[in-house]
């Protein structure tokens, strides 16, 4: 049997109210409150990565709000997934070699994290998942979500999960399993920052219309177990500057939490400018700080990871809902830029989506638009946190990082004390993709070799975040047109793609390399992290993400 053949054969369905897509927080919160608020609500969650969690990475310092209002016993549980409390928040501008330590007192409140815990949030999503399987919920790891169904009028009627065992050649292997078909009432879409069925849901209702464009950056993290003397638990330690320029957006962040663990963190804005960049290697070049690395000698590295964030904010959050769905979490966008937390409003989010929905279903309705999460989420919480901090990120990118900082503090003060702000709503202009120079016009980084010890390449690092696919299986990064990597992005830009990807999926190899003769360009699918940076930045917008088998990628333990 051909694939088309076994393709054309019907899927096994099953019917729900309510279908997520993806155990992150939001999706995991909105089951939890539809079945608190009607237990007859059937309810089912799809996540591709192969246990709850896997897939899960953040900072992260976690705001419990969301947890707060959606489980106000958490914190008796004996197996609450969040132990260490912030205990000393420090901020430091980096130079090299030196780093401005700045006064607390000089910050807005909002960027105080006293109260918040240090933590894992793939353990916070494997403490959901218990509690919402204990309501009845039906979660199932390990499958893709991997298309939208329809109905005749056109909403959206569910989804259904990936084929499994298609071969590399296209072909039907032997452990071909056709994919199920999950069709629901209402389906919620919470997959993350950059989701594929989001994609396709947001470009099928323009529902970005009049808005901005959504920005993004690209976060790379590890965990470190340090020597006794270097831990300082419950320590939160941001930090901006060095060794990124002024007109490259980023920061870091090392938290201090569980047993001996320190969480590093590097985050640069994918609007940055030069295709030479590398958010790995400066990543690992930002380790190598006197003010960085003495915490981290004589630790061990046991843990990497990296994934994208949306940092839109306000203006930059599409209409959340469409008939049959909703969006839900960083699939909508709602990271706080300055404080670099998303969770406790996605969380909020999966709660309002699941509050409107209730009301909806006891009165029969399907497949509908259910325009109340809409048109109350910017009245709420989220729209609060939001709006006091719409317009760091476009300071921040139109100023450079010194005069832009500087503009968006004075900015959150004047949000705090006044409720004002004297820029209005700002712009952000264009997106990520279209921000690259010419190769012609920057002078060309490089990065020293890593020495095993505090710098790692990206391989060695890949092996440490679990990644694994299967091998026989179709490429899920595609090429809209295979011949613009060589064609156009390698003379126009140095084919940015084997740089910006943080695990050494893209390569450009040539037949002679002293000559650099003949070149190819190689994916190396197997090897991806799942972070959504080459569906973000490729200037050409050439490269789309699509879901591999489920259960493949990352298997994340405590990120």
């Amino acid at each position: 049997m051909d694939l088309k053949e076994a393709q054309s054969e019907p899927r096994e369905s099953m019917d729900y109210d309510v279908v997520i897509v993806g155990a992150g927080p939001a999706g995991l919160a909105a089951a939890i409150r539809l079945k608190q608020l009607d237990e007859s609500i059937s309810v089912v969650v799809v996540e591709k990565g192969a246990e709850v969690g896997a897939h899960i990475l953040s900072g992260a310092v976690i705001d419990p709000s969301g947890l707060d209002r959606l489980l106000p016993d958490w914190r008796e549980d004996p197996g609450r997934p969040l132990t260490t409390e912030v205990s000393e928040d420090v901020f430091y501008f980096l130079t090299e070699p030196n780093g401005i330590r700045l006064p607390n007192i000089g910050m807005p409140s909002l960027m105080n994290n006293h109260g918040n815990f240090v933590g894992s949030l793939g353990l916070v999503t494997k403490f959901l998942a218990a509690r919402a399987e204990a309501l009845g919920v039906e979660i199932y790891p390990g499958f893709a979500a991997a298309e939208l169904l329809w109905n005749e009028d056109g909403s959206v009627a569910g989804i259904a999960t990936g084929d499994m065992g298609v071969a590399k050649d296209g072909t039907v292997s032997e452990r071909y399993t056709r994919g199920m078909e999950l069709r629901g009432r209402y389906t919620l879409l919470g997959e993350g920052a950059r989701g594929s069925l989001a994609k396709i849901a947001i470009r099928k209702f323009a529902l970005d219309e009049g808005r901005e464009p959504q920005k993004y950056g690209i976060g790379l993290k590890e965990i470190w177990q340090v020597k006794p003397e270097k831990f300082h638990r419950g320590r939160v330690q941001h930090s901006f500057g060095w060794p990124l320029d002024n007109r490259t957006g980023g920061g870091s962040f090392l938290y201090h939490f569980d047993d001996h663990l320190v969480a590093v963190g590097f985050v640069v804005h994918l609007n940055y400018e030069n295709p030479t960049l590398s958010p790995f290697d400066e990543f690992q070049r930002f380790k190598t700080h006197p003010l960085i690395r003495e915490t981290f000698e004589g630790g061990k590295r046991i843990e990497y990871g990296s994934r994208a964030i949306t940092e839109g904010g306000f203006q930059s959050v599409p209409k959340l809902t469409f008939p049959g769905g909703a969006l839900i979490g960083c699939a909508a966008g709602f990271v706080n830029v300055p404080r670099i937390k998303g969770s406790h409003n996605a969380v909020l989010s999966g709660m309002l989506a699941a509050e409107k929905l209730v009301p909806a279903l006891q009165a029969g309705r399907a497949h509908d638009e259910v325009v109340e999460i809409e048109n109350e989420w910017r009245a709420g919480p989220i729209g609060q946190d939001l709006k006091r901090v719409r317009n760091v990120k476009p300071l921040w990118s139109k100023f450079g990082t010194l005069v832009g900082i500087a503009l968006g503090g004075a900015e959150m003060w004047l949000n705090q004390l006044f409720g004002w702000s004297p820029f209005g709503t700002l712009k952000h202009g264009k997106p990520d993709f279209a921000t690259l120079k010419k190769i012609d016009e920057v002078k060309t980084l490089t990065y020293p070799k890593p020495d095993g010890k505090l710098t790692f390449d990206k391989l060695s690092s890949v092996f440490l975040s679990s990644t694994n696919h299967e091998e026989d299986q179709p490429a899920h990064l595609k090429l809209t047109d295979p011949s613009i990597p060589i064609a156009q992005n390698l003379p126009l830009y140095g084919e940015p793609a084997r740089l910006y990807c943080p695990a050494g999926v893209y390569e450009v190899v040539y037949e002679n390399a002293e000559a650099k003769t003949n070149p190819r360009f190689v994916i190396n699918a197997q090897n991806c992290v799942h972070c959504k940076t080459c569906d973000i930045k490729d200037p050409a917008q050439n490269i789309t993400w699509t879901v591999p088998e489920g259960g493949g990628g990352p298997g994340y333990a405590n990120m």
